[in-house]
């Protein structure tokens, strides 16, 4: 264990169990909204097959959020654990945000929860519609809280050094930083958008296999049809998230497109493949389209960007992690703008259901919204080193002083535990999606274990709760 670096360990396990974690919150931030529109259709409208949506997806939402908050604890303990001087010295501004999340969303989430999952058959449909909001709305101010915390390590304001730790000079300034306007409603429609692909997805399968067609009728149109707005917007915020770095950021951006020239050349290309070569600054091989990089990024055909070489070597990301992180992001979202269009034009003629290659797509498309939401996640991280407090602190300087076997213990029994939880949502999801909407129970049903859990009876088959009672 001597010649393993204890700083590439600690990164390695924060890196690991965020993005685990980051999984399932993403997943149930976005169908927490989609369950508040469904439910208020049904109650518009009565018809049943809304409400056999709900009970469905209700069921998907539940255990992606038990995850999400058991790995949430988690990411608690990895500040003491990985990164013990970054608390010892940011905690006066990360402790309190993290608090105010507990406070305003996490105990809302919990009060209402319950009344969520089990109080369909025990209150009236207006009290259940509106716990469901209440659900939503926690969800929606945990993003906000934990994207402050996120956005201020990005662009810190509002603070100041006093004898060694960092002290509140502003907390309007703290919450409210210069990156956190933009990143919150990017972090939320990319959440949104992984909902909308999730159950469009499911929904082109059962339609791909002739099954709960009305069910899935409706679902796949709810889904492309949020999926078109949602896109199109997001659209719109990604170019504002890239104005704040350009400003707060410039290496990140640098980094993120793939040049070092410290002026590119005019007209500038925009590069999809790269193979850098950090320590001579330069890429040995790169391939992209003429004029594009002055076409979006500059809004002229003869405009130029900054390189890397800009910024000193020692304060540089990883280019090649970057650069590949973003452009997997930026694919992504492409072809979802690109099948949203499509979907338009379907809708308009009368083809939405019946296009089987664009279903096929849709069922490849299911986990894209995931996929996109981690590169996102990775752009941003590894973005900002070498610095844990962008411009403020090294994240050398605030790893926890934890010998590197025992951190290279703990990944491993991270990466054993949360493969397990994963197979267990995998699982649960598989058979739910496979057994279909119909005879779901009005909510999960109790049980004392995870085999008990996987059953048939408990997953749901029985014909006395069937959507159609």
């Amino acid at each position: 264990m001597r010649s393993l670096d204890p700083l590439i360990l600690a990164r390695m396990q924060f890196a690991f169990t965020v993005s685990f974690h980051i999984i399932f919150p993403t997943i149930s931030i976005g169908l927490a909204l989609f369950l508040v529109i469904v439910e208020a259709q049904w109650l518009r409208t009565g018809d049943l097959v809304y409400r056999q949506i709900y009970r469905f997806w209700l069921n998907i939402f539940a255990m992606s959020f038990a995850i999400g908050v058991v790995t949430g604890v988690v990411m608690s303990f990895q500040f003491g654990l990985t990164f013990a001087k970054f608390a010892q010295l940011a905690g006066p501004v990360i402790g309190p945000l993290i608090g105010y999340e507990t406070l305003t969303s996490f105990f809302l989430e919990a009060g209402f929860l319950g009344i969520m999952l089990f109080g369909e058959s025990r209150v009236g449909p207006k009290l259940h519609f509106f716990a469901t909001c209440m659900v939503a709305l926690g969800t929606t101010l945990s993003t906000a809280w934990i994207m402050s915390a996120n956005s201020w390590m990005q662009t810190p304001d509002g603070v100041a050094w006093d004898q060694g730790r960092l002290v509140v000079t502003d907390w309007w300034r703290v919450v409210v930083n210069p990156s956190w306007p933009v990143r919150l409603p990017h972090m939320l429609l990319a959440a949104y958008l992984t909902a909308a692909f999730l159950v469009s997805g499911v929904s082109a399968w059962y339609l791909l296999r002739r099954r709960e067609t009305a069910f899935a009728r409706r679902t796949l149109s709810l889904g492309m049809g949020a999926a078109c707005i949602l896109i199109a917007v997001q659209v719109f915020v990604g170019d504002r998230v890239g104005t704040v770095l350009v400003k707060y950021q410039p290496a990140k951006l640098e980094a993120a497109e793939g040049w070092w020239d410290k002026q590119t050349p005019s007209p500038t290309p925009y590069l999809w493949v790269i193979v850098p070569d950090q320590a001579h600054q330069r890429n040995r091989f790169q391939m992209g389209t003429p004029y594009m990089a002055s076409v979006w990024l500059t809004k002229s055909l003869t405009g130029t960007i900054g390189g890397l070489r800009n910024t000193p070597v020692a304060d540089q990301p990883r280019m090649v992690l970057v650069f590949y992180s973003f452009k997997l992001m930026l694919a992504l979202g492409m072809t979802m703008f690109t099948l949203a269009v499509i979907s338009l034009w379907l809708r308009w003629h009368g083809r939405l259901y019946s296009a089987r290659w664009f279903l096929r797509a849709l069922v490849v498309m299911t986990p894209s919204g995931v996929i996109a939401t981690l590169g996102g996640w990775y752009t941003a991280e590894i973005g900002r080193q070498p610095y844990v407090i962008n411009g403020m602190m090294r994240t050398a300087d605030a790893v926890s002083p934890v010998p590197a076997g025992t951190l290279f213990g703990t990944l491993i029994a991270f990466v054993c535990v949360y493969a397990v939880f994963f197979l267990a949502f995998l699982i649960f999801t598989l058979r739910l999606i496979h057994r279909g909407p119909v005879g779901l129970p009005a909510h999960a049903l109790p049980s004392g274990s995870l085999k008990r859990d996987l059953r048939p009876e408990i997953a749901g088959v029985q014909p006395y709760l069937s959507g159609a009672e």
